[in-house]
């Protein structure tokens, strides 16, 4: 199904208890003996209650848009939740499948005119997923791969040199080219597309504990570097790390700093989440830091929301709280605090033009927009060129794109689409996993458009390095 074929239609007339919803669902209702929520912080009938059915969130959500079916989108998520919780139908098998189908990319907070917290309310029922519905063997396996990998840099590393080979050898290219993989497994195959290029640059670990401010001392910040980010993305760690100290910023690294979270956090992993949220918070104690700066934007939503990750957790409730009042996006840092640095043209021509791809878990999640293109605009001879649907999701959202493959490549698809169709030169992603899926679907068109991290354009600029824009 295209994107572009879908009809979006809101149908506000469907109540909060309608016996023809569920009489068309009947799957909703099997075995409601057998499964319903369990009594550990499940989805909020008070949140729930917030939801007056009025189908604003539709259009805005691109599982809905994709799937086109109400029981892919947030209001009728949060109907299933409302009925599962009245003991009018079941959590089961089938109707865990519409929670697993949302990218939680948040778009439909930023749009629903009634407030209604529906991250909190993914975010309660995912555990209650996770712990109450019996996985699949093959489904297991890969969420095993991914959660037991994904998370911990240090296991990642051991892979760098058979993925260098790999990929230098062509293996690469000849696995996509005869789809054998997607035949196999397809969430395998998935994976296998997003992985990014292997350099010299992704086994260097040694980044020092204190690295000095250039100039007067105006801040001292501490820096997350990451755990995929760190591995296949170093080159926008040492710019970020270059760009903060250019602006009078001592920058502090922690080597005992591990994930953020994120990724299990998204998909109900809390025992992992919270384990991970600990160490992350820990890992800052005593470095008198005056703000904690992370440069992914899912990493930065997560770390922003400790407090209400540990918020039952009596020894680090405060603790997070402190934390992330800390925490920033550098881009809103750098945007907030001023850039001292001089800038300088990114290309010999009298001009650059750059498209700004929204990350959801920036914009809607941390509600950063406005900071990142302004940071942008101070660079002499930027022009920058809005894409149609910016604040629709790219289909990554975590590892979204490798769980619910066939979804998250339509979204893709038409992501790029729209950010080519701007006739930009250029791509700012403030997200790797973005850059990821961007990345993947700009090569199944046919097309080597450069992408670039925001940071990396200011390092660039300041450091007055010129461009070498793919064409």
């Amino acid at each position: 199904m295209d994107l572009k074929d879908i009809s979006i239609q809101s149908n506000p007339t469907i109540p909060a208890k309608d016996s023809k919803f569920l009489q068309q669902n009947p799957h909703l209702q099997s075995d409601l003996d057998h499964s319903s929520f369990d009594s550990k912080n499940p989805p909020s009938p008070e949140l729930i209650g917030a939801c007056v059915h009025c189908g604003f969130c539709l259009s805005t959500c691109p599982s809905y848009r994709v799937i086109g079916k109400e029981m892919d989108s947030p209001r009728g998520r949060i109907y299933v939740m409302d009925a599962i919780n009245n003991g009018e139908a079941s959590l089961n098998q089938t109707s865990s499948q519409h929670f697993d189908t949302c990218l939680g990319c948040l778009a439909c907070v930023t749009t629903c005119p009634s407030g209604v917290r529906y991250d909190k309310l993914i975010a309660a029922t995912r555990p209650q997923v996770e712990r109450n519905i019996p996985r699949s063997l093959p489904d297991k396996l890969i969420r095993s791969l991914i959660f037991n990998l994904f998370p911990y840099p240090n296991r990642l590393r051991p892979l760098l040199i058979p993925l260098f080979i790999y990929q230098k050898l062509g293996f690469n290219k000849l696995i996509r080219s005869s789809k054998l993989l997607d035949k196999i497994s397809p969430r395998l195959a998935a994976m296998e597309s997003i992985l990014p290029e292997i350099t010299v640059d992704s086994f260097s670990n040694n980044y020092p504990n204190i690295i000095p401010a250039e100039g007067e001392k105006r801040y001292r910040v501490g820096l997350i570097l990451g755990c995929v980010q760190r591995i296949f993305f170093s080159s926008v760690n040492m710019a970020t790390i270059r760009v903060l100290t250019a602006n009078g910023c001592e920058v502090v690294i922690p080597k005992s700093q591990g994930c953020c979270a994120a990724l299990p956090e998204h998909q109900g992993q809390t025992e992992q989440a919270h384990a991970l949220a600990k160490q992350m918070i820990d890992s800052f104690v005593n470095t008198g830091v005056d703000a904690v700066i992370i440069n992914a934007a899912g990493c930065g939503h997560t770390l922003k929301e400790y407090d209400n990750i540990l918020q039952d957790d009596s020894e680090y409730c405060d603790k997070a709280k402190e934390f992330s009042n800390k925490v920033k996006d550098v881009q809103e840092f750098l945007a907030n605090v001023g850039l001292t640095a001089k800038l300088y043209p990114l290309v010999e021509e009298e001009e650059l033009t750059i498209v700004y791809q929204d990350a959801c878990h920036l914009l809607h999640g941390q509600k950063i927009s406005l900071e990142p293109r302004k940071l942008l605009l101070k660079i002499p001879g930027v022009k920058l060129r809005e894409p149609i649907d910016a604040a629709l999701c790219c289909g990554s959202a975590g590892v979204y794109n490798m769980l619910q493959p066939e979804t998250a490549n339509e979204l893709g698809e038409q992501k790029v689409e729209n950010l080519l169709n701007t006739g930009a030169e250029l791509i700012a992603s403030p997200n790797p996993g973005c850059s990821l899926q961007i990345k993947k679907h700009l090569d199944l068109q046919g097309n080597n458009m450069s992408l670039m991290h925001p940071i990396e354009l200011l390092d660039y600029s300041i450091r007055e390095v010129k461009l070498n824009l793919k064409k």
